[in-house]
């Protein structure tokens, strides 16, 4: 099998088995796929340290708005005294205004925060150093990990406002939000080995070869951001060391030319004296013309 060190620019992501017999173009779409999935799993996870200390969200006409607004205008979270927390709940005013402020019990609170542990870990960027490969079936997992978890803790469910419903539901809007810039479209994919183009209608052997023992880095990006920038030779962390070992090597070279000239000066001589001595003697001779 081929492995691709799968990057977004200089950042890596996830490792990918395929054939050089595969298409590209099944190679862009799943990997397309996985990159969205970890996306997801990364939104649904913040969104659910929320959820876990502020309760489900505000109806979108109450968001925003102070409590003396609220009473004013007569508004009501409906969906609120429906989707109750299981175990019942203590009041944790949400600050930004989005949720309602019912937290559940600690107990609750801990079984959210477990799946979303398990859910980053399964898809971390740290795999990669592990060797350890991300597919569709472990997004997928995860998802259903994070899931599990509400459905335990809101056995009624989530209000249909919820963003976490809708990320579950795949109804979520994003537009406007940076998350919507990381989203690739699956005919907006590219893929970039070498700093070419890996062009869809082709199989993966016409760009890398026929050797199935192979691990190639390879890039993800949108159609129209231009091909990836090249990497430096060596990553910023090296550039430090090999600077810092550079200053070391330097300071030492100094020590060392200044210890050869202290010994120069301080070398004995036939009359028990000393260079240094007769050169600081010679300064205090003022000379006269005869």
């Amino acid at each position: 099998m081929v492995r691709l060190h799968v990057k977004k620019a200089t950042e890596s992501q996830f490792l990918y088995d395929t054939s050089v017999e595969a298409k590209v173009d099944d190679i862009i779409q799943d990997i397309t796929i996985i990159h969205n999935g970890r996306l997801k799993v990364s939104r649904l996870c913040y969104d659910l340290e929320d959820l876990a200390n502020h309760g489900t969200m505000l109806p979108p006409n109450m968001i925003g708005l102070a409590d003396e607004q609220i009473e004013e205008l007569r508004l009501k979270d409906e969906w609120g005294e429906k989707c109750m927390p299981s175990g019942g709940w203590t009041f944790n005013k949400d600050v930004i205004g989005r949720r309602n402020g019912r937290q559940p019990t600690e107990a609750m609170q801990n079984v959210i925060k477990k799946a979303i542990e398990n859910a980053r870990a399964m898809i971390s960027k740290k795999l990669v150093n592990e060797d350890k490969l991300v597919t569709q079936k472990v997004v997928q997992d995860a998802l259903d990990i994070l899931r599990g978890s509400v459905m335990i803790v809101y056995p009624m469910g989530l209000p249909p406002h919820d963003v976490i419903r809708l990320e579950f539901e795949n109804n979520e809007d994003l537009s406007g939000t940076h998350a919507s810039l990381e989203v690739i479209e699956l005919e907006m994919a590219q893929l970039w080995f070498s700093g070419k183009e890996l062009l869809r209608g082709n199989q993966l052997k016409r760009f890398v070869g026929n050797n199935e023992k192979t691990k190639l880095i390879v890039k993800l990006s949108k159609r129209g951001s231009g091909a990836p920038s090249r990497e430096p030779v060596i990553s910023d962390e090296e550039r430090k060391q090999l600077m810092l070992l550079a200053h070391r090597r330097q300071e030492q070279m100094k020590k060392l030319e200044q210890d050869d000239d202290d010994e120069y000066l301080n070398a004995p001589w036939a009359d028990g004296g000393s260079l240094k001595r007769r050169y600081q003697g010679l300064k205090d001779i003022s000379w006269r013309p005869r």
